[in-house]
């Protein structure tokens, strides 16, 4: 039976002690301040990003990671004994990502690779990774571990209610004016998952009333109940516990409930704060 191992990177928001428990690989979104550049998951999480952020009042870019770094994962992969390598990348909607793994597949043209957009970010992303690497630990074949993932992927949801408009605003998504008025107002902006990126939903006014829509709207896309859930935050751990305090008192819901960080190559897009619910139907 031939060994398959799962890669990914870390827009997958997947905690570090379930991707060790899994072996799975998580190939870094770098993250520049300036001239200086950290890895996600590495030396730069959440929390101290946005240290960073409210100190120097300015927002980093993010970028993919290099084609080398999927090289070093894949080549540390068949040092470690696999035959095969399946790389789940954050959807080429909001990142080259997918470009990179596929660059450095073909530089391994030797080697049986195969690189999947997933089409999801975060916890979305991240519940198709760990359905991948069940399946393989099953000895399940290649196609059937990608047929199982993009299977999990069509079932999954993902919203988000945002805490503040500031750092929209900083990054010119939003005007300062519109942001201070909502902020003043309370209004928590809704984020989900379409097309394969965050994508504003609705505007609701205060945080109670942003996490009850949030646990609504999860409740109506789930079919039969939830098989998985997540709930991800952004430097608001917290308020992540608080969250599922309210969601197991409203909603049937799996013994157990993924608390993960959002981490800095998704969360400099959406600002400290953020807490949301990823779910997949029965």
């Amino acid at each position: 039976m031939s060994s398959i191992a799962i890669v990914t990177d870390t827009d997958a928001s997947l905690p570090a002690d379930l991707a060790d428990r899994y072996h799975i690989r998580q190939v870094p979104i770098a993250v520049h301040f300036g001239t200086q550049t950290f890895m996600s998951g590495v030396d730069i999480d959440d929390t101290s990003l946005f240290e960073r952020v409210d100190r120097e009042g300015e927002l980093p870019t993010t970028s993919a990671p290099a084609p080398g770094d999927f090289l070093e994962a894949f080549q540390d992969a068949f040092e470690q004994g696999a035959d095969q390598v399946i790389c789940f990348c954050v959807s080429s909607e909001v990142s080259g990502t997918y470009d990179a793994a596929r660059t450095a597949r073909d530089l391994l043209l030797e080697r049986d690779i195969t690189a999947v957009d997933t089409r999801s970010i975060s916890m979305g992303q991240g519940f198709m990774v760990l359905e991948a690497a069940e399946a393989a630990r099953e000895g399940a074949s290649r196609d059937q571990i990608i047929e199982r993932a993009l299977d999990v992927g069509g079932r999954a949801t993902l919203f988000a209610a945002l805490s503040t408009l500031k750092y929209l605003a900083m990054s010119g998504r939003v005007g300062h004016l519109t942001a201070g008025m909502a902020n003043l107002l309370s209004i928590k902006p809704i984020l989900t998952l379409q097309d394969g990126e965050l994508q504003m939903l609705e505007r609701v006014r205060t945080q109670k009333k942003a996490w009850s829509r949030v646990i609504e709207l999860t409740e109506d896309a789930l079919d039969s109940g939830a098989e998985r859930m997540a709930i991800v935050h952004v430097d608001a751990l917290p308020e992540a516990r608080q969250f599922e305090e309210r969601l197991r008192a409203r909603l049937p819901c799996p013994e157990t409930i993924i608390i993960a960080e959002l981490t800095p190559g998704l969360s400099v897009h959406t600002g400290a704060g953020l807490v949301g619910l990823a779910t997949v139907s029965m």
